[in-house]
């Protein structure tokens, strides 16, 4: 999850080279001074702690009541019925991780960051520093092909020319990249650790010591309670099963963002902040469950626009930024959670097609 101590730079951030840029939108005139000024005059851009306080604490009695049962039911493979409810709440506490990093919780770097740690490192085992170094890159230049690492070439490929560099098995992956990313996506709660072990050596030694620490308590813990409770068999296949889920329930959340959307030219003209992040951002329809299951995700405009809003402001500021954007004649895109979906695989399925 992003580390609260190289947090985002948000323009509503009085000390990050955002907010020095937003002002001087302001004094030039810019397509994003407006809204700005806008989203800060109506109180949208102060922190609700209490909602936060109140989540995290709900979030952490229910994590404590599984693991309770969990015990409780001993050896046996009901026990796997556990595993759903778990990937879910493992999705909620990472949600609360990256809202964290994003300062939204608290303006006080260290309480950030403390909460990032335990949410991030501790309780999932994902090394928040990793995932902040990455994440800090996209959110300055989502979807930019030679700035943001969630458009780098990796298992896959988000444009024809990646695409025609594949040789072998990635070239047979790129081909069928849309039907195998949903699968793929069962692999990804393992992963997500394994990166984070990986970016240990890349950190200052005492924050390695730090980060280092709390992801060897997490696996102490997590090996630890399920090889008591379980036989080592039963205890593999539980592992395995929490993590796929949880996987998948993240890349579900994630997947709709920005996938199949605007991809800026890197020999074009450079764009402006709004332009960078609506063009490449795409909301989704829904109410309050819509909101709960992609952990306020779902309006990625909003998020992307203002990093530190806290997640109960970005509805509220919603109807702002669309106005806005109609008003000066920028497209606002939206959709509903299944046709964004259907807009990512489809994305995915015209990027492999040089090789079909």
């Amino acid at each position: 999850m992003p580390q609260a101590t190289a947090t985002v730079a948000d323009p509503a951030d009085e000390s990050s080279p955002g907010h020095r840029a937003a002002a001087r939108a302001e004094a030039t005139g810019s397509d994003f001074a407006p809204l700005l000024r806008a989203a800060r005059d109506q109180g949208l851009l102060e922190r609700r702690t209490d909602r936060y306080v109140l989540g995290i604490a709900a979030n952490l009695a229910a994590l404590g009541a599984l693991i309770t049962g969990f015990v409780l039911l001993g050896d046996t493979w009901w026990s796997l019925l556990l595993t759903l409810p778990l990937a879910v709440l493992w999705t909620r506490t990472a949600f609360v991780a990256h809202d964290a990093g994003h300062a939204q919780i608290s303006a006080d770097r260290r309480t950030s960051r403390l909460i990032a740690l335990v949410h991030a490192n501790l309780l999932l085992g994902m090394n928040e520093a990793w995932w902040n170094d990455k994440h800090v890159r996209h959110h300055a230049n989502p979807n930019h092909i030679d700035k943001d690492p969630d458009v780098g070439v990796g298992a896959l490929v988000w444009t024809q020319k990646q695409a025609e560099q594949r040789e072998g098995f990635a070239r047979w992956l790129t081909r069928n990249q849309a039907r195998l990313f949903f699968p793929m996506l069962l692999l990804e709660g393992i992963a997500l650790k394994i990166y984070g072990f990986q970016f240990l050596r890349r950190q200052p030694l005492r924050e390695r010591a730090v980060s280092a620490l709390l992801l060897t308590a997490h696996v102490g813990v997590y090996a630890t309670l399920l090889f008591s409770t379980l036989s080592p068999g039963k205890a593999i296949v539980f592992a395995l099963v929490l993590h796929a889920l949880f996987g998948l329930h993240l890349g579900l959340a994630f997947a709709p963002n920005h996938k199949g959307m605007e991809m800026p030219d890197p020999d074009g003209e450079r764009w402006g902040h709004l332009q960078r992040q609506v063009l490449t951002s795409r909301n989704v329809r829904g109410g309050v469950l819509t909101d709960w299951f992609l952990g306020g995700l779902n309006y990625q405009i909003e998020h992307h626009l203002f990093p530190s809003m806290p997640r109960p402001h970005l509805r509220l500021a919603q109807p702002l930024v669309r106005a806005h954007c109609a008003g000066i004649g920028m497209p606002y895109t939206e959709t509903g959670l299944i046709e964004s979906y259907r807009q990512a695989l489809a994305h995915m399925h015209d990027v492999g097609e040089p090789l079909r």
